[in-house]
């Protein structure tokens, strides 16, 4: 159920969007390429895009994340140690600033408001997404995208530590494998509210 308070709340509301990107989901992107492919993440494109023209005719605010491998002095991708044992296959263009493979799906096009690139899981690390929802008036975040137990969770978390209500779209995000987004969801209802996105849809009517 979702409580009566948020039903008003629609302009102070922003939509955070996690890492729906073409290296991530396209089957042309690095994670294709690398063996990685997430067959659960590929309706979330269409689904976060009626979320997201739901949330912008209430007059809030859409943001996404994009996952960044920054180029060194020598034009090659800084790698953590944790993501290269994890994604070996990571190479030089991939994810890199401005490239086809960090974009947004094609399916976000036109419904993004704000962007802001990230290195980490968390779309709040290192980046300006809480400076920009406290400008535009925002107190509350709902979180999708890709995945559930790594940038969802952590930005989620993140969203709950800086005093946010904080919503996780629980069909509007997906991991690798159903247990885990399971397992995740669960978790995260220590910290968030977790709704499907035709609730939240409806809640901003």
């Amino acid at each position: 159920m979702v409580s009566a308070d948020l039903q008003a709340a629609g302009a102070r509301t922003a939509l955070v969007v996690v890492d729906l990107q073409n290296d991530f989901l396209d089957a042309r992107g690095a994670y294709a390429r690398g063996g990685d492919a997430n067959p659960s993440a590929l309706p979330l494109p269409e689904r976060v895009a009626g979320v997201a023209r739901a949330v912008k005719a209430a007059g809030g605010m859409v943001v996404a994340s994009q996952f960044t491998l920054w180029p060194d002095a020598q034009g090659e991708p800084m790698i953590s140690p944790h993501l290269r044992t994890l994604r070996p296959y990571l190479a030089k263009g991939d994810f890199a600033p401005g490239s086809w493979g960090q974009a947004n799906v094609d399916a976000l096009a036109g419904l993004i408001d704000v962007t802001v690139s990230k290195v980490a899981y968390s779309a709040f690390f290192n980046t300006q997404l809480d400076w920009v929802l406290r400008r535009a008036g925002i107190d509350t975040v709902a979180v999708c995208g890709i995945v559930t137990n790594g940038g969802v969770a952590s930005t989620a978390r993140d969203a709950h530590m800086r005093d946010y209500r904080t919503l996780v779209l629980g069909d509007g995000c997906a991991a690798f494998g159903e247990a885990r987004h399971q397992t995740s969801l669960a978790d995260l209802r220590n910290v968030a509210e977790v709704i499907d996105c035709a609730a939240f849809v409806a809640s901003l009517a």
